[in-house]
């Protein structure tokens, strides 16, 4: 094993005349008001701001996070502990993968014939033990400033998520769509606070993609015109909307003015962006592709899951699981630098395995997450796209060594593996270590904090290139320091 190398924003009023054209978008069908469609647009036609970025070479052009909420066992998926005692070590058994002498968990066989393309981080930890803060640290790279809690009524988020920033970062590079998270917002209780802009604004938010379980597609938010509105009527519609500008007293925007308009534009570019809603239409693969990433066979019985749930929710996560990763290959393809893939929604059917979790584990959760991170994967490599998109597959923690008296194990955030695929990430490597029983980090801990810095190094960004909140205080965009050895 190696080791890693140490080292006011004034606001604009808007006219008259610019609340016009705000009602004029408002004819125009694009309901562009409250909708993540409307943040991502704010985004990529905010005005430019200097932000100091210092641009290291960059290594990947995308970035796929498979976020496994609610904490899978690390001991029982990627470190096994098979010589630890009983009550440690679990009821699964080891095997062999293409790299010698790594071993994982019996019932990952697809994923063990890949092992030389992926490396392991063996020795993640923070302090969060509650789903809602460790998801926050995992997903922004700090702590939630509320500290670790769970969140009953729904909070602000602050502190950016990683694609967010990213998205921030690129504003001036008028990508169609910068950032994607697909199928839903997860949540526990309420919305987890993690997943979209932050201190940056919801114009940074995520173009939210949604999927109907019944007719299996999927839909972009807003990219969808209303019913019996075309394009050609869009076109005609933005037409009139040049006309009552012309019609206006002055020819002058003011800075407000001048965003509302480009964001009229990137309105009209996205929705008639063939490229994008291509990428959504999985009728376009052929069945063997689909069968390969996985099709769930249907709903469990209430119960067998993490924490409940209702049915429609499980039958949901057991049907479109696979899928949501092949959306995301076809983003990547599309051009989308940075894609949220959330493997379950709440709690129910999803990884918090305090009951019965070898069962729940080997069920329900481990055989798709296995068919279909190894096809993403070898699709992506086939594809000649796995070098420059980088695949990082985590939950927000992982699972107590000792198996509790329900058969399961609880939440346990000091030591824990991540997997990360792609990207020049060299294969059949293994970063740091646990102790004999997994429960702390042996060799080179490493913090949610590095694998931000690490994301953003791969893409070329510095982890010190500052980003302000609206008080103009500085962040660094990660504080942690980059797995230069992976």
């Amino acid at each position: 094993m190696n080791s890693r190398n140490t080292q006011s924003h004034e606001r604009t009023q808007p006219s008259r005349r610019e609340l016009l054209q705000l009602a004029g978008g408002s004819y125009l069908g694009l309901n562009l008001g409250g909708l993540n469609l409307g943040g991502l647009l704010r985004a990529q036609v905010a005005a430019s701001e200097p932000n100091g970025d210092r641009l290291l070479h960059a290594k990947i052009k995308s970035c796929i996070v498979i976020f496994y909420y609610g904490g899978p066992s690390h001991l029982d998926t990627f470190d096994m502990k098979p010589d630890a005692p009983a009550e440690v070590r679990g009821e699964f058994k080891p095997i062999a993968t293409s790299v010698p002498g790594l071993h994982i968990c019996e019932h990952l066989p697809r994923v063990s014939r890949i092992m030389h393309k992926v490396a392991l981080v063996r020795s993640m930890n923070h302090r969060n033990r509650l789903h809602d803060s460790a998801s926050t640290e995992a997903l922004t790279g700090r702590q939630s400033p509320q500290g670790d809690r769970e969140e009953f009524a729904p909070i602000k988020q602050f502190f950016p998520c990683h694609g967010s920033t990213l998205s921030y970062l690129r504003r001036e590079q008028h990508l169609d769509v910068a950032h994607a998270a697909l199928p839903y917002v997860f949540h526990n209780v309420v919305d987890v606070p993690c997943q979209g802009g932050g201190f940056l604004g919801s114009a940074y938010d995520p173009l939210q993609i949604t999927v109907d379980p019944d007719s299996r597609t999927y839909r972009a938010g807003a990219l969808a015109a209303p019913e019996g509105l075309t394009l050609a009527r869009l076109e005609g519609r933005r037409g009139l909307l040049g006309q009552l500008e012309l019609a206006s007293a002055s020819t002058d925007l003011t800075p407000a003015g001048r965003q509302l308009r480009r964001f009229y534009e990137k309105a009209f570019q996205l929705l008639g962006s063939e490229n994008l809603h291509r990428a959504l239409d999985l009728s376009q693969e052929d069945d063997r592709t689909r069968e390969r990433y996985g099709f769930g066979p249907g709903p469990v019985a209430v119960g067998e899951g993490g924490g409940g749930g209702n049915g429609a929710e499980m039958a949901y996560a057991r049907q479109m699981r696979g899928q949501n990763l092949l959306v995301a290959r076809r983003l990547v393809e599309a051009g989308v630098p940075f894609v949220n893939v959330y493997d379950c929604r709440q709690q129910g059917q999803n990884w918090d395995a305090h009951f019965k979790c070898f069962n729940q584990h080997k069920t329900h959760l481990l055989p798709l997450a296995d068919q279909s991170l190894s096809a993403l994967i070898e699709d992506l490599d086939a594809r000649g796209l796995l070098d420059t998109t980088l695949v990082v597959a985590m939950g927000e923690f992982g699972r107590t060594p000792r198996i509790n008296k329900d058969g399961g194990r609880d939440h346990w955030p000091d030591c824990y593996t991540i997997l990360l695929a792609g990207g020049g990430v060299k294969g059949g490597f293994i970063h740091g270590s646990s102790d004999r029983f997994g429960a702390y980090p042996a060799t080179d801990p490493v913090t949610p904090a590095d694998l931000a810095a690490t994301i953003f190094w791969r893409f070329g960004v510095d982890p010190a290139t500052e980003i302000h909140d609206p008080i103009g205080r500085p962040y660094r965009v990660a504080d942690g320091v980059p797995l230069v050895s992976l």
